[in-house]
């Protein structure tokens, strides 16, 4: 029996994208540099889904015109099953609520610093 890949939902805006905060609904900023190479190692271990809230018609004809169709298995704007979330506004809780509270209160996403 194969190996299943493990599955992760990838972000598009701040993390494979080089969105700044300008979003603009009909347009997909470009690449960041480094990130097909990434998306490429990764998904050969990993099963990956790109996360996004943006046109899911619009995100896959940008995955097709940066050649990342044959690395990333989808669009989802959906939480769904996986083994981890890779996402630019995100923290992770380590099980203490006063911590999360202080993280919360004091977030910005890794483009603002």
């Amino acid at each position: 029996m194969a190996d299943v890949k493990k599955t992760i939902l990838l972000d598009l805006d701040g993390v494979i994208n080089t969105y700044s905060n300008d979003y603009n609904p009909d347009y997909i900023p470009p690449l960041r540099d480094g990130a097909r190479q990434f998306v490429e190692k990764l998904s050969k271990k990993y099963k990956i889904k790109l996360f996004t809230t943006r046109n899911k018609m619009l995100a896959s004809m940008w995955l097709l015109e940066n050649n990342l169709n044959d690395f990333i298995t989808g669009v989802t704007n959906t939480k769904e099953l996986c083994w981890l979330f890779v996402d630019d506004r995100c923290i992770c809780f380590n099980g203490n609520y006063k911590e999360l509270f202080d993280d919360i209160e004091n977030f910005e996403a890794w483009h603002k610093k």
